[in-house]
């Protein structure tokens, strides 16, 4: 009768161990896997910000590559009292009717402007396109050329050239 005491609190003691080993085993890789979630959240939310980052540089990048391209595309340089303004250009109005309907009423020039990626490597390599469609005529009216109506990642396509209105003050 001893013995068979002495056995079952051994086999109850061995099922005890177990389910506290096993409790412990269990609420380890809980906890494991809530810091992994955790930690894979962070790593999610930190790409998106950096993707968001990158959209940003990248259109003002763009933005001042426009700023450059309307400058120079102007016979003087812009000029007059005020600041010269670049609009995002709309693909179904001309640069004169577009800038007509803000206070940078006289239109300059209406551009499309192109870069390649990455740093060039030759002397000889074409890294950028342009294009002045004028004043009179919408130019490009392929919508995927409007800057308004693009995706936000648009500025990543290689294919499109946005075109902007180069737009100086007047007051009438």
């Amino acid at each position: 009768m001893f013995a068979l005491v002495i056995t079952l609190v051994v086999l109850i003691t061995q099922i005890r161990a177990c389910s506290i080993e096993d409790a412990i085993t269990q609420i380890t890789e809980k906890s494991v896997l809530r810091s992994e979630l955790g930690t894979r959240k962070e790593m999610e939310s930190l790409m998106s910000d950096m993707l968001q980052l990158e959209r940003d540089v990248a259109w003002y990048s763009l933005h001042v590559a426009a700023t450059a391209a309307c400058r120079g595309s102007t016979e003087t340089g812009g000029h007059g009292p005020h600041g010269n303004a670049v609009l995002p250009k709309q693909n179904t109005k001309s640069c004169a009717d577009q800038c007509g309907e803000t206070e940078y009423s006289v239109c300059d020039a209406d551009v499309a402007i192109h870069g390649s990626f990455g740093k060039a490597t030759s002397y000889t390599e074409n890294v950028g396109q342009f294009y002045n469609y004028g004043c009179a005529t919408p130019g490009n009216t392929n919508a995927l050329f409007d800057e308004v109506k693009a995706d936000e990642d648009g500025v990543f396509d290689l294919d499109v050239e946005p075109g902007y209105a180069t737009s100086r003050y007047y007051r009438f």
